[in-house]
């Protein structure tokens, strides 16, 4: 069975996104700089179709590079989808069917690039299953936001959690674990640590 990973950027004191966040203000003030390592790298730049080849390749690229290609299908909550829907180009840098959490009923949205956004209106669970079978084999990537992956995390859904840790703060926001049942176990099995950002998987459960 295909596994099933969330992969989010937080600060040092443990936010996902700053005050505010909002279609047009994603990931809130300040937000942004959670993911500015990722900006000037070339398998993302190559991704949001910006000239690859002048970006780094570095430890960070292997292993967006390496999340792209196991990657099948995502899930993401709503908040996230409203504010990237704005922002993304087109194609998406998905290239894969994304399955969207959401309380309202929406036809696909059709993208280029192999990128169609389905909306589920019957919870995580039923998302995780159409995104498995979408998949084909290989692994579906809980893109986030921080309560879609709470909530994955408490219902027992996430085989593993990858953490791209920035050195910076915050100070206010959402966190990634507000409301994180304590008996939920995480053991970390790789670290990857480059000067601007520390990637940390762990095994749940």
């Amino acid at each position: 069975m295909s596994t099933v990973f969330a992969s989010v950027g937080t600060t040092l004191d443990g936010f996902m996104a700053g005050p505010n966040a909002r279609p047009g203000n994603p990931l809130g003030d300040g937000g942004l700089t959670i993911h500015r390592w990722v900006f000037e790298i070339d398998a993302w730049r190559e991704r949001q179709g910006l000239p690859g080849g002048s970006g780094e390749h570095n430890a960070s690229a292997e292993l967006v590079e390496e999340n792209f290609a196991r990657t099948g299908a995502y899930v993401m909550g709503r908040r996230m989808f409203a504010e990237g829907e704005l922002g993304w180009p087109d194609p998406p840098p998905f290239r894969a069917p994304v399955f969207v959490l959401t309380h309202a009923p929406r036809e696909p949205w059709v993208r280029q690039g192999g990128t169609t956004f389905h909306f589920v209106t019957d919870g995580p669970e039923a998302a995780l299953a159409a995104a498995r079978e979408a998949a084909g084999g290989k692994d579906v990537q809980i893109s986030g936001g921080a309560e879609t992956v709470r909530t994955c995390l408490n219902a027992g859904l996430v085989d593993e959690l990858e953490i791209h840790l920035a050195p910076i703060l915050l100070g206010s926001g959402t966190r990634l674990f507000d409301g994180v049942d304590p008996s939920v176990r995480l053991t970390p099995d790789r670290t990857v640590a480059t000067p601007q950002v520390t990637h940390i998987r762990y095994r749940v459960g």
